[in-house]
Protein backbone atom coordinates (compact mmCIF):
# COMPACT_ATOMS: atom_id res chain seq x y z
CA UNK A 1 0.00 0.00 0.00
CA UNK A 2 2.67 2.62 1.19
CA UNK A 3 5.05 1.94 -2.08
CA UNK A 4 2.09 2.70 -4.30
CA UNK A 5 0.86 6.10 -2.58
CA UNK A 6 4.10 6.97 -2.45
CA UNK A 7 5.25 6.01 -6.29
CA UNK A 8 1.46 7.75 -7.38
CA UNK A 9 2.45 11.22 -5.07
CA UNK A 10 5.90 11.77 -6.75
CA UNK A 11 3.62 10.64 -9.93
CA UNK A 12 1.23 13.42 -9.32
CA UNK A 13 3.83 15.80 -7.74
CA UNK A 14 5.88 15.57 -11.23
CA UNK A 15 2.83 16.29 -12.76
CA UNK A 16 1.42 19.30 -11.01
CA UNK A 17 5.16 20.69 -10.78
CA UNK A 18 5.28 20.69 -15.04
CA UNK A 19 1.97 22.16 -15.22
CA UNK A 20 3.00 24.84 -12.84
CA UNK A 21 6.44 25.16 -14.59
CA UNK A 22 4.67 28.71 -16.99
CA UNK A 23 4.53 30.42 -13.27
CA UNK A 24 7.39 29.41 -11.73
CA UNK A 25 5.64 27.35 -8.49
CA UNK A 26 6.32 23.94 -7.42
CA UNK A 27 2.97 22.16 -6.50
CA UNK A 28 4.25 22.66 -3.13
CA UNK A 29 4.23 26.28 -3.19
CA UNK A 30 1.45 26.62 -4.85
CA UNK A 31 -0.65 24.57 -2.38
CA UNK A 32 0.92 26.39 0.23
CA UNK A 33 -0.18 30.38 -1.24
CA UNK A 34 -3.66 28.19 -1.88
CA UNK A 35 -3.68 27.48 1.15
CA UNK A 36 -2.69 30.73 3.29
CA UNK A 37 -5.19 32.07 0.62
CA UNK A 38 -8.23 29.83 2.33
CA UNK A 39 -6.76 30.24 5.80
CA UNK A 40 -5.50 34.01 6.27
CA UNK A 41 -3.67 34.70 8.94
CA UNK A 42 -2.03 31.75 9.56
CA UNK A 43 0.53 30.26 12.35
CA UNK A 44 3.45 29.02 11.02
CA UNK A 45 2.35 25.87 13.00
CA UNK A 46 -1.68 26.04 11.89
CA UNK A 47 0.26 26.30 8.03
CA UNK A 48 2.44 23.32 9.32
CA UNK A 49 -1.06 21.74 10.16
CA UNK A 50 -2.65 22.23 7.28
CA UNK A 51 -0.43 21.27 4.80
CA UNK A 52 0.22 17.62 7.06
CA UNK A 53 4.00 19.21 7.62
CA UNK A 54 6.41 19.55 10.66
CA UNK A 55 7.14 23.28 11.49
CA UNK A 56 10.46 23.04 10.80
CA UNK A 57 9.93 21.77 6.86
CA UNK A 58 7.35 24.60 6.77
CA UNK A 59 9.39 27.08 7.95
CA UNK A 60 12.02 25.72 5.40
CA UNK A 61 9.33 25.91 2.49
CA UNK A 62 8.08 29.52 3.23
CA UNK A 63 11.40 30.95 2.62
CA UNK A 64 11.68 31.14 -0.38
CA UNK A 65 7.79 32.68 -0.97
CA UNK A 66 9.01 35.18 1.55
CA UNK A 67 12.16 36.16 -0.67
CA UNK A 68 10.06 35.84 -3.69
CA UNK A 69 7.23 38.81 -2.54
CA UNK A 70 4.52 36.29 -2.07
CA UNK A 71 3.87 36.15 1.31
CA UNK A 72 4.92 38.05 4.85
CA UNK A 73 5.90 36.85 8.29
CA UNK A 74 5.02 38.87 10.91
CA UNK A 75 4.77 38.95 15.05
CA UNK A 76 1.17 38.57 15.97
CA UNK A 77 -0.32 41.85 17.19
CA UNK A 78 -1.13 40.45 20.96
CA UNK A 79 1.78 37.84 21.57
CA UNK A 80 5.18 38.33 19.36
CA UNK A 81 6.32 34.91 19.85
CA UNK A 82 3.63 34.18 17.69
CA UNK A 83 4.93 34.61 14.10
CA UNK A 84 1.50 35.01 11.31
CA UNK A 85 2.04 34.51 7.80
CA UNK A 86 0.19 36.58 5.45
CA UNK A 87 -0.46 36.21 1.25
CA UNK A 88 0.32 39.25 -0.37
CA UNK A 89 -1.07 41.30 -3.25
CA UNK A 90 1.92 39.73 -5.13
CA UNK A 91 1.29 36.45 -3.52
CA UNK A 92 -2.51 36.71 -4.71
CA UNK A 93 -1.66 37.42 -7.80
CA UNK A 94 0.75 34.92 -8.43
CA UNK A 95 -2.12 32.73 -7.58
CA UNK A 96 -4.55 33.64 -9.38
CA UNK A 97 -2.08 33.47 -12.34
CA UNK A 98 -1.21 29.94 -11.72
CA UNK A 99 -4.77 29.18 -11.11
CA UNK A 100 -5.78 27.69 -14.64
CA UNK A 101 -2.46 25.74 -14.92
CA UNK A 102 -3.40 24.21 -11.48
CA UNK A 103 -7.21 23.48 -12.63
CA UNK A 104 -6.07 21.68 -16.20
CA UNK A 105 -3.41 19.63 -14.05
CA UNK A 106 -6.06 18.61 -11.98
CA UNK A 107 -8.83 17.83 -14.17
CA UNK A 108 -6.21 15.40 -16.16
CA UNK A 109 -5.33 13.62 -13.22
CA UNK A 110 -9.34 13.42 -12.42
CA UNK A 111 -9.99 12.53 -15.92
CA UNK A 112 -7.31 9.43 -15.46
CA UNK A 113 -9.62 8.21 -12.48
CA UNK A 114 -12.86 8.51 -14.39
CA UNK A 115 -16.27 9.15 -12.81
CA UNK A 116 -16.56 8.71 -8.98
CA UNK A 117 -13.05 7.34 -8.30
CA UNK A 118 -11.60 11.07 -7.49
CA UNK A 119 -14.53 11.84 -4.77
CA UNK A 120 -13.71 8.04 -3.28
CA UNK A 121 -9.90 8.71 -3.45
CA UNK A 122 -10.34 12.01 -1.27
CA UNK A 123 -12.80 10.72 1.25
CA UNK A 124 -10.25 7.80 1.45
CA UNK A 125 -7.47 9.81 2.12
CA UNK A 126 -8.97 12.18 4.19
CA UNK A 127 -10.09 9.34 6.41
CA UNK A 128 -6.67 8.23 6.59
CA UNK A 129 -5.28 11.79 7.35
CA UNK A 130 -7.94 12.70 9.79
CA UNK A 131 -7.74 9.18 12.17
CA UNK A 132 -5.48 8.44 14.71
CA UNK A 133 -1.92 7.10 13.98
CA UNK A 134 -1.65 3.68 12.81
CA UNK A 135 -0.26 1.44 14.86
CA UNK A 136 3.53 1.19 15.03
CA UNK A 137 4.05 4.76 13.98
CA UNK A 138 6.55 7.29 15.79
CA UNK A 139 3.41 9.43 16.77
CA UNK A 140 1.84 6.41 18.69
CA UNK A 141 4.70 5.48 20.67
Amino acid sequence: MCLHIQRASRAIGRHFDLALRPVGLTNWQFSMLATLMASPDSTVNGLAELLGMDRTTTTRNVKPLERRGFLEIRPDQKDARIRRILLTDAGRAILARAEPYWRRANDAVEAKLGGQAPAELRAALGTITRSAPLQGSRRSK
